[in-house]
């Protein structure tokens, strides 16, 4: 059941995502150039998220024992702010802002079959790859 609710809750990102334009690579670009010609719709984005989001959360925090297809809830347990926090934070905003893609709208891209995002991806994949090899070491 886990699977399939993943897999719903995938597709409806996918979805929200393409109809908001957030798969645009120019689109996400405009948001980052608040000193050029800056588009909030990216914003807009954001906060449409968040209002689904924290009253399903505070519901989860106040109401709830356990979620409803699972044994008990995945939080976090760490709060610290570290090094490589701070290093892998800047690492993704580098890339996000110098391709104007994240993790999520490109994966949602494949399904355009644009050879810039299947470059993407396995770039993506191999930094995923060599960021677990170093920090294992």
């Amino acid at each position: 059941m886990n699977l399939i609710i993943a897999l719903i809750a995938g597709i409806g990102f996918g979805i929200g995502l393409t109809i908001s334009g957030m798969v645009e690579p120019l689109i996400v670009l405009a948001f980052l150039d608040v000193a050029g010609a800056w588009d909030p719709s990216l914003a807009f984005v954001m906060c449409g998220a968040l209002a689904v989001f924290i009253p399903g959360y505070l519901l989860s925090k106040t109401k709830m024992s356990k979620p409803i297809f699972a044994a008990s809830f995945s939080l976090p347990t760490r709060s610290d702010i570290d090094k490589p926090l701070l290093i892998g934070a800047v690492i993704f905003g580098l890339g996000w802002g110098i391709s104007g893609i994240c993790p999520g709208p490109a994966i949602a891209n494949l399904s355009g079959m644009d050879e810039k995002i299947f470059g993407f991806i396995i770039a993506m994949l191999v930094g995923m790859i060599a960021a677990n090899k170093v920090k294992t070491t």
